[in-house]
């Protein structure tokens, strides 16, 4: 069935693919009559780890339903409190990003889209009742599905208070090499910052920061998910590069979806441009300090496991 997919979408010109993925990703199924309802799966993970890319993906299936701001924020704003100030940032510029992106693109905002982002931005927020109301656009024959790859690093009682909730969510968790994601992350830090480390021992002083550490702490984060969720689909990073459709078809069996054609599989998404790379001085040092989370990684997923992480 997907090689018959396969070859609708080889046909399809580059212009004809770039308006399906454009009609796809921002004119999803909206039912405005809907009833507040749970998400049916999350999709969690380190930072810099493919998240984004799958989103897309699966953004263009039928049997998924995405908000329009993706990532909902609800259990870290609940239960990691340094979050919250950005989080308001997020809720405060994610409905205007999306309205300018319509008209940037010519395309027509639906009123009830338009007053669905008023409503779901307004008054009390982040309360059980309010996540469910982000989730009850999703079409009948949706699974509604929560992208925020932050939960990765909720602490114990969190991953709890998720499991509380959503006892049957299914879950994928998203992993990418210890030291390559902290490379991309630190990389994407400085471009925002405008800044360029002058020697190595800045470089240095750079990959010895902890907020490299907070999303990339696999030795703590995976065991408290695998306690809650024991079925969690596990990806590695490298598989996407590799094998798209291969990590497609496992998404699809765990989440219990049909097959699907995605426009632009093999494409990255917020690659990180080109720029200034930590020299062997500071790569080496991540590589020492990270190899405990390399181990772990092992321990817990196997070296098969580890080998496709990069």
């Amino acid at each position: 069935m997907r090689r018959a997919i396969m070859t609708f979408g080889e046909h399809l010109s580059a212009d004809a693919l770039s308006r399906l993925v454009t009609t796809l990703t921002i004119s999803p199924a909206f039912d405005p009559q809907g009833q507040p309802r749970k998400p049916g799966a999350l999709c969690i993970g380190a930072q810099k780890a493919g998240t984004s890319w799958l989103a897309q993906m699966l953004g263009q299936h039928p049997q998924v339903w995405i908000p329009p701001f993706k990532e909902v924020q609800y259990f870290n704003h609940l239960h990691i409190p340094e979050h919250r100030r950005w989080i308001a940032w997020h809720y405060r510029n994610k409905p205007q990003e999306i309205r300018d992106r319509h008209k940037a693109r010519k395309v027509e905002l639906q009123p009830e889209l338009d007053a669905y982002l008023t409503a779901i931005t307004s008054g009390k927020m982040f309360h059980n009742q309010w996540y469910k109301r982000v989730f009850a656009p999703a079409p009948e024959h949706a699974m509604p599905m929560d992208f925020t790859p932050e939960y990765s690093g909720l602490p114990d009682e969190g991953v709890q208070a998720v499991r509380d909730l959503l006892p049957k969510a299914r879950v994928i968790y998203l992993i990418r090499h210890p030291v390559d994601r902290a490379i991309s992350q630190l990389r994407m830090n400085l471009r925002r910052e405008k800044r360029v480390p002058a020697t190595e021992a800045d470089w240095l002083a750079e990959v010895a920061n902890p907020v490299l550490d907070e999303r990339g702490d696999y030795a703590a984060y995976l065991p408290r998910w695998l306690r809650r969720y024991p079925d969690m689909l596990v990806l590695p990073f490298g598989r996407i590069a590799r094998a798209p459709h291969r990590v497609m078809d496992a998404v699809e069996a765990h989440l219990g979806l049909g097959p699907c054609f995605y426009a632009n599989l093999t494409q990255k998404v917020f690659a990180n441009p080109d720029g200034p790379m930590p020299p062997p001085a500071a790569i080496a040092a991540l590589e020492a300090r990270l190899a405990p989370q390399m181990d772990a990684l092992r321990d817990i997923m196997g070296g098969d496991f580890v080998d496709e992480v990069r």
